[in-house]
């Protein structure tokens, strides 16, 4: 069976080589013309290093990806600091996998590498898809230089503005969510040792949290701010921002947050939307993975982990079922409701990080020991992370 995947983004490439090694004959049509994410860091929880471990890629990602020591909640003002109950510290202990934080460039290149391996010619760069065309018996899409590919099955990997998904089911109609995202990455050596250190950092404020960890084999800290503005609605990783837009936003915190936001070289900012879980996301032969079909907000820090999923659990679909469009169905109906958890999920994640409790040292300190103690965490975590793509039923 012949798979063409349109994107040669991080879903489209673990969907790519995890059906390179169940045997099929893949394509994965890249726009770029050369294989560069952009991007900051990812957390990569150990559902989602489970994928990757299982596709051989355990070797290609140790030297880069960190694993922290530990992960700590800081108050917006004072600084104050609580250690927390991390799942990440007990990570391999109980679910067999790290919690790693990791650059999404060193992730793409080591995914890459992998593909690479098992097929040079399986990623076509240059190759921006446009349209496609499919019957009974096949897919065919096309790309914007005139160029034409065949296959039983096309796989939309294309992103939060998927022309795969604008073809099969129309436009979508994003809600803002009223917060907008500031992200950066810091050379480590450029920050005080207290805010290098090896550990996860999440401050809490009124209207706003910041979250810091590191990247890059510890030479990076990446850098993300979500505060509630209402003035820009631009769903862009690329639009540049300034410094000083950056520290207006977050007037009034701590200074070692305003160290961080100096050390950044380029801040970029992008407003977060909110979108409703999709009812379908295959038609025939033509279906959608990661954020074509499920973007989410970033505060359960799973929207790469579902992503890998997909990947994983579309080729063990396709070499499951012969018949295509059933194999796509059992891909569906698997994905949709761990999906649609994780979307509801982050969305209570961006309401508990800006409460109004937090707004002084008093409320905030209740509220952290009550929002942050062992069992609430293991709550919101533990079903994400004892997700097992091999063996889940399909």
């Amino acid at each position: 069976m012949r798979i063409i995947i349109a994107g040669g983004g991080l879903g489209g490439l673990t969907a790519g080589l995890a059906l390179l090694q169940q045997g099929f004959q893949v394509r994965i049509l890249e726009q770029a013309p050369q294989l560069k994410e952009v991007g900051a860091g990812i957390q990569l929880g150990p559902n989602a290093v489970h994928v990757l471990y299982a596709l051989g890629l355990e070797g290609d990602l140790r030297e880069q990806a960190c694993e922290p020591e530990g992960k700590i909640v800081r108050l917006w003002n004072t600084g104050q600091t609580w250690n927390l109950f991390n799942l990440g510290d007990v990570s391999r202990e109980l679910y067999g996998y790290p919690y790693l934080t990791v650059h999404r460039a060193d992730l793409h290149q080591a995914i890459a590498a992998g593909v690479r391996r098992a097929d040079p010619d399986a990623l076509v760069l240059g190759a921006k898809f446009e349209r496609f065309e499919q019957n009974g018996d096949g897919v065919t899409a096309y790309t914007a230089d005139g160029r034409s590919f065949q296959g039983d099955v096309l796989v939309g990997a294309d992103g939060v503005h998927s022309l795969v998904r604008g073809q099969l089911f129309g436009a979508d109609r994003p809600d803002f969510s009223g917060l907008v995202a500031w992200r950066g990455v810091i050379e480590a050596d450029k920050l005080p040792e207290r805010l290098s250190r090896p550990v996860g950092v999440n401050w809490v404020g009124p209207g706003a949290h910041v979250i810091h960890y590191p990247l890059h084999g510890y030479k990076l800290v990446n850098f993300v701010a979500a505060v509630e503005r209402s003035d820009w609605q631009v769903e862009s990783w690329t639009e540049r921002g300034t410094t000083e837009e950056c520290l207006n936003d977050l007037r009034g915190w701590n200074e070692d947050v305003h160290t961080l936001v100096r050390a950044i070289d380029v801040p970029y900012k992008w407003a977060l939307m909110v979108r409703d879980p999709m009812p379908r996301w295959s038609e025939g032969r033509a279906t959608l993975l990661g954020d074509a079909c499920h973007p989410m907000l970033p505060f359960l820090a799973q929207g790469a982990g579902m992503a890998l999923e997909d990947g994983y659990i579309l080729a063990r679909a396709l070499r499951q079922y012969a018949d295509p469009a059933q194999a796509l169905q059992r891909y569906e109906q698997a994905r949709k409701d761990r999906t649609a958890n994780v979307i509801l999920g982050a969305n209570a994640n961006a309401k508990r990080f800006h409460n109004r409790e937090l707004a002084h040292a008093e409320g905030a300190a209740a509220y952290v020991n009550r929002e942050w103690q062992e069992d609430r965490v293991k709550e919101r975590y533990e079903w994400l992370f004892t997700y097992d793509v091999e063996t889940v039923p399909i």
